[in-house]
């Protein structure tokens, strides 16, 4: 294992970034953090960041980073992630809840603070195999990036997903083994998915409104994993 390298850790506070933030914490022996405001709808799970950090403190987690890309990524349009419209597909196949651009832009920004601070691994919680349909969370896509952005930087950045090719079940599982019942429960009681804000109705997998595509995917991942284990959800 590269124990030598350092990483950074795009951290939104979600169930995905957490358990990227524990997965490098167990491999780097320097760990920093970036978060980004773009305007989102669920702004609460910013604050859903330091609690987090607070819970998995040690001496490998350093710096946290926050940038704003809110006029940036407002300015070029409005989607239901980022203004209260109606979550529905799109005539072209994806949910309205895709920001064009918005990975790329995290992933320009992470690694331009990342060539400056001396940091080689991007850790990132894309996934392809359980996901919204996002184009920018596909592997093609982290991959041409990682090409795109060593040839842009002259650097040698690794970009890594240790959830592309985990679906929700897998990742709570993956939560369990890094973590045991302690990470599993700050996944549940401290980070944030649903995309409507919600943290006032408590469930079995955490706090959210219980409809909407992320909380869905949340708890049928929770529910899977709890029915592979033998245990009731």
């Amino acid at each position: 294992m590269p124990r030598t390298d350092r990483a950074l850790v795009l951290f939104s506070g979600g169930q995905d970034s957490t358990t990227c933030l524990a997965w490098a914490l167990a491999r780097y022996p320097h760990v920093e953090t970036i978060g980004f405001a773009y305007g989102q709808r669920h702004a609460i799970e910013l604050t859903c960041r330091e609690p987090i950090r607070q819970a998995l403190a040690c001496d490998a987690l350093r710096d946290d980073h926050m940038v704003d890309l809110t006029a940036t990524i407002g300015g070029l349009g409005q989607t239901a992630m980022t203004a209260d419209i109606e979550i529905a597909m799109t005539s072209e196949g994806l949910p309205n809840t895709f920001v064009p651009g918005r990975n790329l832009l995290f992933l320009t920004c992470a690694a331009a603070l990342a060539w400056r601070r001396g940091l080689r691994r991007i850790v990132l919680g894309v996934c392809e195999t359980d996901y919204s349909g996002y184009p920018d969370c596909r592997d093609d896509t982290i991959k041409a990036m990682q090409l795109a952005l060593n040839l842009g930087m002259q650097r040698r950045f690794v970009l890594e997903t240790p959830l592309m090719w985990r679906d929700k079940a897998a990742t709570w599982a993956l939560a369990a083994a890094l973590g045991g019942q302690t990470l599993v429960d700050i996944v549940r009681e401290h980070s944030h998915s649903c995309y409507l804000g919600n943290r006032t109705l408590r469930h079995d997998w955490g706090q959210g409104c219980g409809t909407c595509p992320a909380c869905e995917l949340r708890a049928n991942g929770w529910n899977r994993w709890r029915e592979q284990n033998g245990e009731n959800a």
